[in-house]
């Protein structure tokens, strides 16, 4: 391997790098990506920054075999279509982490003390001194929600300010978060405490729209809102409506594309910038430098520690990695979210143990949205690491009970004194994924795929005829049900297929009209 095109603006210190180690760099930074690929077929190894990579790329490019993303989100890169021309991919996580902590410590200085204001008003000769009366970061208390490594790194950032610091994580281990010096909360408590609060988490299915009216509702008057992590997970129109009653400041640097022309949210940010996160000379330096590193063990020593679309072994069918994801998200959402994983226990029976490696990376998955489950088993161990949560596989010999060679059974674990546990068996039968046992509730034998809606609650008569009810006037049809019951606890547990999602405050409703102790959507 050694052509590499780089259609992109890169440090140049990716270029000279490769071309020390002997390979032949083409980097063009203004041309057309299309354009340029069609005119170095030879291609070998492509280093990009946001630029789209599909197959359209792929197939220009037969002697392609891996591209790099200078940077973490690979979501502009078709990893799977990329794996099936047995291309891998790579990208350079934690490069621009820190070019966001530093960006949201800007934002809120520049918003507490007036900067763009006063520097615009003063340049016209004015001296608005009188108007442009501040605030002090020091002494607020910081809510951050997502405590990944830019969540983590603001805490650090933050630490000169005297800041109380809360967090909201849902996999972050509490010892992790004592360690860091951040008081894990709710959700709701983090926005009612904060006097700012910033966001650092991907946007996905489950953070679409997250910050609503709600939890908007709930923030102190004059708080200040940042968000420097994905446009999607906040609802403007309730920024828009909150902001009225209670003057809140909001600073953005996302947008639901990266271009130009008039922005939606223009007419309540306090503070906007053009997407700048990783918008620095030293993160693009960093990527550039770790794309070329990374590249060169690559190819001189076979090290394929950040390839994010690896393949598992020949004789495991992937469909087992997709159970032990989709048993670890229910597993996850049975919790709500209230819990915070403190360790993980597994049980791979027959020859599915000797596989249990490739079950690491969709497990963490399943747990964590921000994780991707093409990801390694090496990734997802520093994962676990990062966030202080063990990993134990059992050796199914200690197992009293015999299950077939296509199962395994999930556990996670909470708490510090107090031990909350939930375990979840999943099989494969007739090539399809089925979910045998939650907790206590054996013969469940319920197949996730597609949407779904859960409940736990005090076995007694009427309660299925309130669920199936309050689906039917929202206009759900129900494709299939399974209530077997825990006769030790007295309960039973409804796991409901329907033909479309079910609203989440349908599922308050009826998890509230029923007294049920769980309740929850699921689309898999």
């Amino acid at each position: 391997m050694k052509h590499v095109l780089i259609p992109t603006k890169l440090n140049s210190i990716a270029s000279e790098k490769l071309e020390d180690s002997g390979f032949s760099v083409t980097q063009d930074g203004d041309s057309d990506i299309i354009e340029l690929v069609k005119a170095h077929p030879q291609t070998e190894a492509l280093i990009v920054r946001s630029e789209p990579v599909g197959e359209e790329i792929f197939e220009a490019l037969p002697n392609l075999r891996l591209v790099i993303r200078a940077g973490a989100g690979y979501n502009t890169i078709d990893v799977k279509t990329a794996r099936r021309y047995n291309i891998d991919v790579m990208n350079t996580p934690g490069a621009n982490a820190n070019a966001v902590a530093e960006e949201v410590i800007a934002m809120i200085l520049a918003d507490y003390r007036h900067v763009v204001t006063g520097d615009t008003t003063t340049r016209q000769g004015k001296w608005e001194k009188k108007k442009l009366l501040g605030r002090e970061l020091s002494g607020k208390t910081v809510g951050i929600v997502g405590l990944g490594n830019i969540g983590q790194l603001l805490v650090r950032r933050l630490s000169g300010f005297d800041n109380q610091i809360i967090g909201f994580d849902p996999v972050l281990n509490p010892k992790r978060a004592e360690e860091l010096g951040v008081s894990l909360v709710s959700l709701e408590e983090l926005f009612t405490s904060s006097d700012i609060v910033s966001l650092h988490v991907p946007e996905v299915e489950e953070t679409k729209g997250m910050v609503n009216s709600k939890l908007l509702s709930l923030m102190k008057e004059g708080a200040m809102l940042v968000n420097c992590a994905r446009a999607g997970i906040v609802d403007e129109q309730a920024v828009r409506e909150v902001k009225k009653q209670k003057s809140l400041r909001f600073c953005n640097d996302v947008y639901p594309k990266d271009e130009a022309g008039e922005k939606s949210c223009a007419d309540i940010a306090d503070l906007m910038l053009p997407h700048l996160g990783a918008s620095t000379f030293e993160a693009n330096l960093t990527a550039a430098s770790r794309s070329a590193e990374q590249l060169i063990a690559y190819v001189e020593r076979g090290v394929t520690r950040y390839v994010v679309n690896k393949g598992v072994p020949d004789e495991l069918d992937e469909q087992y990695q997709q159970l032990a994801f989709q048993i670890a998200a229910i597993a996850h959402h049975y919790w709500e979210s209230d819990h915070a994983v403190r360790r993980i226990e597994c049980s791979f029976y027959g020859d599915l143990h000797q596989y249990a490696k490739w079950f690491l990376a969709p497990i963490v998955a399943g747990i964590a949205s921000n994780f991707d489950s093409d990801n390694d088993p090496e990734d997802a161990e520093a994962w676990l690491k990062s966030k202080g949560i063990g990993y134990e596989v059992r050796d199914p010999a200690d197992d009293t009970k015999s299950y077939g060679s296509s199962s395994m059974t999930i556990d996670l674990l909470s708490g510090k004194d107090a031990i909350h546990q939930v375990s979840v068996r999943g099989t494969i039968t007739e090539g399809r994924i089925m979910i045998s046992r939650i907790n206590d509730f054996d013969n469940l034998y319920f197949l996730p795929a597609g949407h779904s809606v859960v409940f736990v609650y005090s076995d007694r008569p009427g309660v299925l005829a309130k669920i199936t009810g309050e689906l039917a006037e929202r206009g759900i049809n129900i494709e299939d049900i399974r209530s077997p019951s825990d006769s030790r606890r007295k309960q039973a547990i409804a796991a409901i297929k329907t033909d479309k999602p079910v609203p989440r405050e349908a599922v308050e409703k009826i998890k509230s009209e029923i007294d049920a102790a769980v309740g929850f959507p699921l689309t898999i």
